[in-house]
């Protein structure tokens, strides 16, 4: 990665109001730190309480706005509301919803029962439309705004024993279609980042060090993605400088085919 120093600055995300979902850790907790560093005002949400903590504890000091966290169990479709009137509250408004949250447990066919389906779309696909349904009204009040869903490389590649996870991650790109058209005559920018396989400690749970070199040479180019990686492309996004990007998919996969 480039060092601090010389990556891109974007003076129109100073002072923006983001919330980032699952940002204790991993791409989220890259996320976050992205954000603040450019003088934004944050707040996360997750449910692992002792991480987000020392997020904040490693951010706050120096920050121009120290981030905020907010324990939310998004498969609660009421808490997703009540977290988003929360940040607006907190932030003094909302102009960027990062739907980044989801869990990409392995499972089986055979193994897939109707109460396992509801939970992995609760968990993988459905609180990204009610946080962004309960965000679009902040954003009209702004005059504005973006919201960047996650999807995964998972499902263009077809990869095996996550059927459930790679159905919901489709979903997501028809969601944000949808959502794009329908508002983008309110000036709200609705795209979807499509991450390759990211090295966090979560993946490393699902691959042996051949595994990975199986990936590295499935991709066009060498080296591992850092969440520092996909940081920077949702900025990018986040921006004013993408002020006419909206409706599309936005890989970041090393060229993995």
């Amino acid at each position: 990665m480039p060092s601090s120093s010389t990556r891109a600055i974007y003076p129109s995300l100073r002072g923006k109001r983001i919330l980032v979902t699952g940002g204790a850790s991993g791409i989220g907790e890259g996320l976050v730190e992205a954000f603040v560093a450019q003088g934004a005002r944050v707040l996360f949400c997750d449910i692992a309480d002792k991480p987000a903590e020392a997020l904040v504890e490693r951010l706050s000091p120096g920050a121009a706005h120290p981030p905020l966290y907010r324990r939310c169990d998004l498969t609660d479709v009421e808490a997703v509301r009540a977290l988003v009137v929360e940040a607006e509250t907190a932030l003094g408004g909302l102009d960027v919803l990062v739907n980044n949250a989801g869990n990409d447990d392995r499972h089986k066919l055979e193994d897939v029962t109707p109460s396992y389906w509801d939970d992995r779309m609760a968990v993988n696909l459905r609180h990204l439309f009610f946080a962004a349904q309960a965000a679009v009204p902040a954003m009209r009040r702004a005059g504005g705004g973006v919201i960047l869903n996650f999807g995964s490389i998972s499902w263009h590649l077809g990869l095996k024993e996550m059927p459930l996870y790679q159905t919901a991650k489709a979903a997501i790109e028809g969601l944000t279609r949808s959502l794009a058209r329908d508002l983008g005559r309110d000036g709200i920018r609705v795209s979807a980042i499509v991450p390759g396989n990211v090295q966090t400690p979560r993946q490393e749970r699902w691959y042996t060090p051949e595994g990975e070199a199986e990936i590295v040479a499935s991709q066009c180019l060498d080296g591992r993605i850092q969440p520092a990686d996909v940081a920077v492309l949702v900025l990018f996004l986040a921006s004013d400088d993408a002020r006419m990007c909206t409706g599309h998919n936005y890989f970041i996969d090393a060229g993995w085919r």
